[in-house]
């Protein structure tokens, strides 16, 4: 991180400095008391469920003589090095002094969201873009309202350009995040039913996502997938921004015009400026040609040459628990213990799908935060399930639903297994599994399907 000065800081906030030095430098951030480095300023955040103004001494006993406080909470501390900043709400100012980090690097900005595969295409975009800029990315899932400013103050001289992921699940928060930000470009990778329990609807969802145009202008471009059914309404509409879009469709800026996939990857055609292009990438399954698509684009909007971009494509790895192929000396696994969304399990289900020698087992976990549309979105993964799959075993509550989907579009019921726990799925696979097997994993994040995969990876036949 470049240093900031408290002073920085008071005139860019609406902050006022306790006890201290204006011209204090701040050589780094944290909101956690046990990670201190030098010249720290912590940053006590408050949540539902904690408040970290309880943790103030244990920073100062760390290292920390920098601290931004909430103005309802008193911070007493004898020693005279110590640096006191007040604040109206310490996450808010996280916010406001990323936003003011920011400035120091006139650099190109990228922001990626979308219902499903934002992560991965962010990580297609970044093995693009980095074969050309020193770039910074958002890692793991610091995606909200603190991990953005976190990701952000990550930024030194040395980049050249930022992806940062925009994760949300209410109205208001992409807005929130695209006022830090203030990126060029922004990709939308597609609009389905995550957070569908909040926004009420995929038109709601649509609306949310589209608050990452909200500081756009004719200087901007908007990157979306124009076989999505909702985002390709957009090209019917008078913009005050470019808009690029990519598909298998002919009408798309880039479409793909015919793929082949294999054990090591997907190669496939794109007409490019009217010219067909041959990439190749790193990975599995079909969704994962748009997620390339849109890394095409990107690169396309920042000067990069095809050959160059097809080069940075080679590069991609998936992330961890992402369509992560693992193989052991008995099966194969499919570990995409991630996360789960209707649109997510279908991509999953296709890649289990085409393995057409073995055996194909599903275990398949809840969807969550899908409220009234619980039922009916798993069971549609259930009837997609339905010749995908030769076993399916589901575990959680709603996800009972896929088996009754698939059992109505014909799969047989006796090869339908319920659970409600991953050790009870666990036990039933000791005595199923058969060498060979190709396991998929697959279920939200607080269903911590991940515990069924190291099962796996250390169970023998």
């Amino acid at each position: 991180m470049k240093a900031i000065t408290i002073n920085e800081i008071l005139n860019n906030l609406d902050a006022t400095l306790l006890k201290g030095s204006e011209d204090t430098l701040i050589k780094s951030i944290s909101i956690n008391s046990k990670n201190i480095e030098n010249e720290c300023m912590f940053i006590p955040l408050i949540g539902e469920k904690f408040d970290a103004h309880n943790f103030v001494n244990d920073a100062y006993e760390n290292g920390c003589r920098i601290f931004l406080k909430d103005k309802n909470h008193d911070l007493n501390f004898d020693s005279e090095d110590v640096n006191v900043i007040e604040v109206d709400d310490t996450t808010k100012a996280l916010g406001d002094i990323a936003r003011l980090y920011k400035k120091k690097f006139l650099i190109d900005y990228v922001a990626v969201t979308g219902s499903t595969g934002k992560t991965t295409t962010k990580d297609m975009i970044y093995s693009v873009l980095s074969s050309k800029y020193n770039t910074l990315k958002t890692e793991g899932n610091f995606n909200n309202h603190i991990g953005l400013p976190l990701t952000i103050f990550k930024l030194k001289d040395e980049h050249e350009c930022a992806i940062l992921e925009m994760g949300m699940s209410s109205f208001g928060e992409i807005e929130y995040l695209s006022n830090i930000v203030n990126h060029k470009i922004a990709v939308i990778s597609n609009i389905g039913l995550s957070h569908i329990e909040n926004l009420g609807s995929r038109e709601g969802i649509l609306k949310a996502k589209l608050e990452i145009t909200k500081n756009f202008t004719n200087d901007n471009t908007l990157i979306i997938n124009a076989d999505d059914e909702y985002l390709k309404t957009l090209k019917k509409k008078e913009l005050n921004y470019n808009l690029k879009t990519f598909g298998f469709e002919k009408e798309s800026d880039l479409y793909c015009t015919g793929y082949k996939m294999n054990e090591t990857g997907i190669d496939f055609e794109c007409i490019v400026h009217n010219q067909k292009e041959e990439f190749f990438i790193p990975a599995r399954g079909k969704h994962n040609i748009y997620n390339a698509m849109a890394a095409i684009l990107t690169g396309i909007q920042l000067g990069l040459s095809i050959d160059r971009i097809k080069k940075g494509l080679l590069n991609f790895k998936n992330g961890k628990m992402r369509l992560d192929i693992l193989k052991t000396d008995s099966f194969e696994i499919i570990n995409d213990a991630y996360n789960a969304s209707p649109d997510s399990m279908k991509a999953a289900l296709n890649i289990l799908g085409e393995y057409k020698k073995n055996r194909k087992i599903a275990v398949l976990g809840d969807m969550l935060e899908m409220g009234e549309y619980a039922k009916n979105g798993h069971e549609l993964v259930g009837e997609y399930a339905n010749g995908n799959s030769d076993l399916i075993i589901t575990v959680g509550k709603d996800s009972k639903h896929i088996g009754n989907g698939a059992i109505k579009k014909g799969f047989n019921g006796q090869n339908v297994i319920h659970f409600n726990s991953n050790s009870q799925v666990i036990d039933y696979l000791k005595n199923t599994l058969k060498k060979d097997d190709v396991i998929l994993i697959k279920g939200s994040r607080g269903m911590k399907m991940e515990e069924i995969v190291d099962f796996l990876n250390n169970h023998k036949i």
